[in-house]
């Protein structure tokens, strides 16, 4: 698997392993998720709506603390399969959350669509992962279609090579993004010497995948992360 690569600072795990890692004790006022639990949750809430994962890949902290993950779904569009991502932080580093996105077929690239989605404010005594989870799933399910709509606009958006430089020039110099400078080249080659004939047009679509295949290079967690900032970044181009 591709999508995601643990290397130093995180450790790439299979989902019966996330059971191996248990969360810390809970206080009054924090209440800690155990991965594996939010994992069967969410395949669960998933199965509730008729949606089936045909693959999955998780990546864990050093420490065991933070879990970022990726189902692909049985669902999907032209070259492409939707996904769901997911995060959990049991040190209080982050909220519980989810985002959607796509895996495409060709290159076997994995992008969101946006940033994660708290599905709730915080792990609160008074939290019920099921109902978060609920919801969070209805939120992803309504912004199938969307994404859907935006990616067809993207593979039909031409953009002159001047566009595509600025683009590329505007992304690594935007301080939310933080991409690290050194894949700035292997964007560029990407883009204009792309590996596959299907991103020979210069369109927004095939930037995207320029950027997701050199964010295939870094480690699993910065990758998550990067690749869920790039989403919203795209978005605004529309």
């Amino acid at each position: 698997m591709e999508g995601l690569m643990a290397h130093a600072g995180a450790q790439k795990l299979l989902r019966g392993d996330l059971a191996q890692i248990p969360p810390p004790e809970p206080t009054d006022t924090f209440k800690p998720i155990s991965h594996a639990t939010l994992v069967n949750q969410v395949i669960e809430g998933l199965s509730f709506r008729h949606i089936n994962v045909v693959r999955d890949e998780y990546a864990v902290s050093e420490d065991g603390m933070k879990l970022f993950g990726v189902m692909d779904l049985e669902q999907g569009f032209d070259g492409a399969r939707y996904s769901l991502g997911l995060r959990n932080a049991n040190d209080k580093s982050m909220r519980l959350a989810l985002t959607v996105g796509y895996r495409v077929f060709i290159c076997d690239n994995m992008a969101f669509h946006g940033d994660f989605t708290p599905v709730l404010a915080k792990h609160s005594k008074h939290f019920v992962l099921a109902d978060a989870i609920d919801i969070g799933l209805g939120r992803m399910q309504r912004n199938f279609d969307p994404m859907r709509k935006q990616i067809e606009g993207w593979q039909a958006k031409q953009l002159t090579d001047g566009t595509a430089k600025n683009i590329i020039y505007d992304a690594f110099l935007d301080d939310e993004l933080a991409l690290p400078r050194h894949l700035l080249r292997p964007v560029h080659n990407a883009y204009f010497d792309p590996q596959y004939p299907e991103f020979q047009p210069r369109t927004i679509w095939s930037l995207t995948n320029a950027f997701t295949t050199a964010l295939k290079e870094l480690d699993a967690i910065p990758q998550f992360k990067a690749t869920a900032k790039l989403g919203q970044f795209f978005t605004t181009l529309n």
